[in-house]
């Protein structure tokens, strides 16, 4: 009966688990043939036919994405069905735009002969070939995610390592020190920090979390936390506040703090924790934003953009063109290649190519980018409601917490809510380090969701009433019960009458039969087993001296077997069935003894 119930619940979860996959590879064929129709569509408006390399760049992209469709199938089998699709949407989007970019790069910079004619786009193919193979190596690899649990600390030191490595390396990018260029290749930290940060706090914050909910001081109806354990916040708030002085890095300063308060409240259910990092955030960035010409800078654009129109002005004009671009587009756009968003310059290819959605695609296109990413960030946090292990919820809140924070520092400061941080956009922006990074976070919440969809769709049988208890072990024996005892005492009137009690399913006690396991017994699911009868007494058995059953008068009556009688040496009681003075009666029935010095 248990192993039908069993077999039947697998087979129901695998049929479900299949019918994710068929979601999933449904989806990833409508995210193609919407990136390829993109694709011919920029270059019919541009140039009036198709586009070179057409079957190449179909075939590849198939192939890639079959490659990860069949290693989720294979490897993480219960993985949500749409966090692999809307990445492969956004980075089959984003290889579009850049594409369209680089061709009109290549006309209007062919004169002036600078770097912005390179094209990128073949470089990002490239990077996003290796972004999946190396994401399908971690789905293959780690069989679990709580392999990163045994390493936070290793994590998180290489992680601070890498951190500070930029502000070491000669050379800034655009006024901030964000990367490290070897020979022959260039590297941007902060993208891959973004992962390491999230497995070491959600590691941390599972251990420390009883102590961080602690509550001290009430402030104006808010309970603060204690001193004593604000301390990793003041930590990580420094550290957060060095990167910005010493790395220029704005949008790395924001996602690091950002995540880890994200977390802190997740993990503590605390308010407090949320306003005092808040403020801590406000108050930091502000002097740091006063006192730093860099930081100062971008926050004069965002406050005034079109000053950099006016004569002799050295404001960059590149938060102005992206709101020109933005009216541009109105709701619909221009249509994908007859925008001019490479008015703009570099920044086209990097954090404001935002801004030729926003043109060529309109309201419309950047309310439906914008809603793949909430549907993407949106699938991360329901693995994390529905995993169990805190770690895991932890990890998977972190993780869909960074792309959100990430997107809003991006959009936010391209469309003027906030400075400008020159932070790349998940999968759409050009950069290698940022599509490695953004595909292994995609790995990882895939392995998060397989091991959510198993507890999901694969539950335990629930129990029956035919369920049978655990059978006990055969050394299981009887234990007296010294309350019982006293009951059946007052009922018949004899004080030597004794029950047996916690006698285990199977045992046999010392009057003979079987006792059932009271209630709450575990059975063979974890649960609790139904309501059984009393336990039967043992007949009372007559002292010595004492008159017996009737025709047995004068008889003397033996107890049974491995028990002994009030009054008897090592009993542990009088002649009248009451514990000896300074005794205490145990948890077994003997008093102040366990059942192996007992003897039961």
């Amino acid at each position: 009966m248990i192993g039908s119930q069993r077999a039947s619940a697998r087979a129901q979860g695998r049929r479900a688990a299949d019918g994710r996959r068929n979601l999933e590879l449904a989806l990833l064929g409508f995210a193609l043939l919407a990136c390829l129709f993109a694709y011919i569509d920029a270059d019919e408006a541009m140039f009036g036919k198709l586009p070179p390399g057409l079957l190449v760049y179909g075939v590849s992209f198939t192939g890639l994405a079959l490659a990860a469709h069949l290693a989720v199938r294979r490897f993480a089998r219960y993985a949500d069905p749409l966090i692999l699709p809307c990445a492969a949407l956004l980075s089959g989007l984003g290889l579009v735009l850049l594409n369209r970019l680089d061709k009109s790069y290549a006309i209007m910079h062919a004169v002036k002969g600078d770097f912005q004619k390179l094209p990128s786009a073949p470089s990002q193919v490239m990077w996003l070939f290796l972004s999946v193979a190396a994401a399908i190596v971690l789905i293959v690899a780690v069989k679990h995610h709580r392999f990163f649990q045994r390493y936070v600390y290793l994590i998180m030191v290489g992680a601070l390592v890498l951190l500070m490595a930029p502000a070491f390396f000669p050379g800034d990018s655009y006024g901030a020190k964000r990367w490290i260029r070897l020979p022959g290749i260039s590297l941007e930290p902060d993208e891959f920090v973004k992962l390491a940060i999230c497995i070491f706090f959600a590691g941390y914050l599972m251990v420390s979390r009883d102590a961080l909910a602690l509550v001290g001081r009430k402030v104006m109806g808010l309970s603060l936390p204690r001193g004593r354990n604000a301390g990793p916040v003041l930590a990580i708030w420094i550290i957060s506040l060095l990167v910005l002085i010493f790395e220029r890095d704005l949008g790395t300063s924001l996602i690091f703090f950002g995540v880890f308060i994200v977390m802190l409240y997740v993990a503590t259910e605390r308010t407090s924790w949320t306003v005092l990092g808040l403020l801590m955030a406000v108050g930091g960035a502000t002097v740091v934003g006063t006192l730093e010409p860099h930081v100062h800078g971008r926050v004069e654009a965002w406050l005034h953009p079109m000053d950099a129109f006016k004569p002799n002005s050295l404001m960059s004009p590149q938060p102005a063109e992206a709101l020109f671009s933005f009216g541009t587009g109105h709701l619909t756009g221009t249509g994908l290649g007859q925008g001019r968003p490479w008015l703009i310059g570099f920044a086209g290819r990097s954090d404001f190519i935002f801004t030729t959605v926003g043109e060529e695609l309109g309201l419309a296109g950047v309310t439906v980018v914008l809603l793949v990413y909430v549907l993407f960030i949106q699938r991360g946090l329901k693995t994390a409601l529905t995993l169990t292990d805190p770690f895991g919820k932890l990890l998977a809140t972190g993780l869909a917490s960074a792309v959100a924070l990430q997107i809003f520092v991006v959009v936010g400061g391209v469309t003027g809510l906030i400075p400008l941080t020159g932070k790349a956009l998940p999968f759409l922006a050009a950069g290698g380090s940022s599509t490695m990074a953004n595909w292994l976070l995609t790995a990882l919440l895939i392995k998060l969701s397989d091991a959510a969809g198993r507890t999901q769709l694969e539950p335990e049988p629930e129990p029956s009433g035919t369920i049978a208890p655990i059978p006990a072990p055969a050394a299981a024996v009887a234990a007296p019960d010294a309350q019982a005892e006293a009951g059946a005492a007052r009922e018949t009137g004899a004080d030597q009458t004794m029950y047996l009690r916690g006698t285990a399913a199977g045992s046999t006690p010392a009057g003979g039969g079987s006792t059932p396991p009271p209630y709450g017994k575990a059975t063979v699911h974890g649960t609790a087993a139904p309501a059984q009868p009393a336990p039967t007494p043992v007949q009372p058995q007559a002292l010595p001296g004492q008159q017996g059953a009737p025709g047995q008068q004068g008889a003397a009556q033996s107890p049974p077997s491995g028990q002994q009688m009030p009054g008897q040496p090592g009993s542990g009681q009088s002649a009248t069935g009451q514990p000896m003075p300074g005794q205490q009666q145990g948890q077994y029935g003997q008093f102040g003894q366990s059942p192996e010095s007992s003897g039961y």
